[in-house]
C-alpha cells in the first residue's frame, strides 16, 4: 500500500466515526479531506451524500449505523 493510499484510509477511517457518531457536518468535512487525496473515492462520496441527507432527516434515535434505502 502506497503511502497516499495509507493516508486516505486514515482520513476515511476518521470520517466514518464521526458519521457513526452523527456527527454530519464534521463527517462531510473529514470525507472532503478524504477526496482531496482521491476525488473518485466513492464510498467517501457515498458517505457525504448519506451525512448530507441525515442533517435533514435525522435516523431514529435506535439507529446502529446502517443505511436503509427509502427508495429505488
Amino acid at each position: 500500500m502506497t503511502e497516499q493510499q495509507l493516508e486516505l484510509l486514515k482520513r476515511y477511517n476518521a470520517a466514518l466515526k464521526l458519521y457513526k457518531e452523527r456527527q454530519w457536518k464534521a463527517a462531510i468535512d473529514a470525507f472532503k479531506k478524504a477526496l482531496e487525496i482521491d476525488p473518485n473515492d466513492g464510498p467517501s462520496r457515498l458517505y457525504i451524500q448519506r451525512s448530507e441527507e441525515y442533517m435533514v432527516h435525522p435516523p431514529e434515535d435506535d439507529w446502529d449505523g446502517v443505511f436503509v434505502m427509502k427508495t429505488k
